[in-house]
């Protein structure tokens, strides 16, 4: 049986993982830690395929903990078979294949909900099920540019920069958890499932919030900004003795405390700085004036001064440095598992923390079909039946 505890949030909803690549494991991944039992499903390796690979990485590893692995051939008639009594009493279906793939494959949501009507059938794509872009491949980058992230991000004339994350992918996929979640809701109360959609695009689109705000209600074009931010000035990096750090100044008030943390009280009277929008207007130089006293003391000494003066500051730091500190240990967000291969490993565990019913990162990722007899015998299938379907290679 699966060896999720009965305790987690979760454990009682089964769940159907057919993703790939990144937004919709991302999905799976924050059911995955409340305890749902999630089956990936996984085709059936090539002669002679290895476990090693990318399937080692850092990235399939976070992505792919507390599953367990199915391989099944979902072209074979036997492989579908095995899938729909599979569907038969799961509550969550979690698919990123184009639309037109997924129903000639007859797994699409009218084709599982006449199988379960209580099913939740999610579905992400690149643009979404319906429309002109429909049938385009989806790529993170690709949303970037058409969700307008990329022509607010890096330097002002600059070009187009892309974000060093892949921010659709991993929003389509939180939002999508999102919209599964609510559904298994409302389902207590209808008794029905519904399908759950998201695309890479329209999640960007809504990570744009006041950006996008900006144009929506405002018809304002936001421009890049680089470090500062675009409407909150001054925040942004500036140079210390020894390094960088991030000043957050917004409004009158904390920007009054910034002034008298940098012993120059007069620039909050300044008339070029003297509100929002003449700081706005001018913020190149005072950018200039803050940087200049900046430079005279080290970052420790600034982020402790700042803070204890009610200024928002930090430090910026490279990968390493941000595990090591105590905050962030304090946290707890790098939990460690165990993986046959690789050892104890660390993984990132999930943003949000409830008091009674934490989530947990019980295993790491499992090898592709690690489960696989244990599943289908759950489903009734005899060692001499799992014998026969491996040497077809429907598993």
């Amino acid at each position: 049986m699966p060896d999720q505890p009965a305790a987690m949030p979760l454990a009682r909803f089964k769940v159907l993982d057919l993703t790939r690549v990144r937004a919709g494991p991302t999905c799976v991944r924050q059911l995955a830690d409340w305890g749902a039992q999630v089956i990936k499903i996984e085709a059936p390796p090539s002669p002679g395929e290895g476990l090693g690979g990318p399937r080692l990485g850092p990235d399939f590893q976070n992505l792919h903990r507390n599953k367990r692995s199915l391989t099944l051939d979902l072209k074979s008639a036997d492989g579908l078979e095995i899938f729909r009594k599979l569907v038969r009493d799961a509550d969550v279906v979690v698919e990123n294949y184009r639309p037109d793939v997924k129903e000639r494959l007859g797994i699409d949501y009218p084709a599982l909900k006449a199988i379960n009507p209580r099913l939740v059938y999610a579905s992400i794509s690149g643009f979404g099920q319906s429309g002109p872009y429909r049938d385009r491949p989806g790529f993170d980058q690709i949303a970037q540019g058409m969700g307008g992230l990329m022509s607010i991000t890096g330097l002002p004339g600059q070009g187009p920069v892309r974000v060093g994350i892949p921010v659709a992918d991993l929003s389509a996929g939180i939002f999508t958890a999102m919209g599964i979640l609510v559904a298994l809701l409302e389902r207590e109360v209808s008794g029905e499932g519904q399908w759950v959609e998201s695309s890479l695009l329209a999640a960007q689109i809504a990570m744009l919030d006041f950006q996008g705000a900006r144009w929506t209600i405002a018809h304002e074009v936001p421009e890049q900004a680089g470090n500062d931010h675009p409407t909150s000035i001054p925040t942004g990096v500036f140079q210390t003795s020894d390094g960088y750090i991030n000043i957050a100044s917004a409004g009158d008030e904390i920007f009054g405390r910034l002034c008298k943390a940098l012993d120059q009280p007069e620039l909050a009277q300044h008339p070029d700085y003297k509100t929002g929008k003449s700081r706005s207007d001018n913020r190149k130089a005072l950018n200039a004036a803050i940087e200049a006293v900046t430079r005279t003391r080290t970052s420790a000494e600034w982020i402790d001064r700042l803070n204890n003066a009610g200024v928002p500051s930090g430090p910026i730091y490279r990968m390493n440095e941000v595990f090591a500190d105590p905050q962030v240990k304090h946290l707890g967000i790098a939990q460690r598992v165990h993986h046959k291969t690789l050892g104890d490993i660390e993984l990132i565990g999930q943003a949000v923390t409830l008091s009674r019913t934490p989530s947990r990162l019980k295993t790491a990722s499992p090898d592709a079909g690690e489960h696989t007899d244990a599943i289908l015998g759950e489903l009734g299938y005899s060692a001499g039946d799992i014998a026969a379907l491996k040497s077809k290679g429907v598993v």
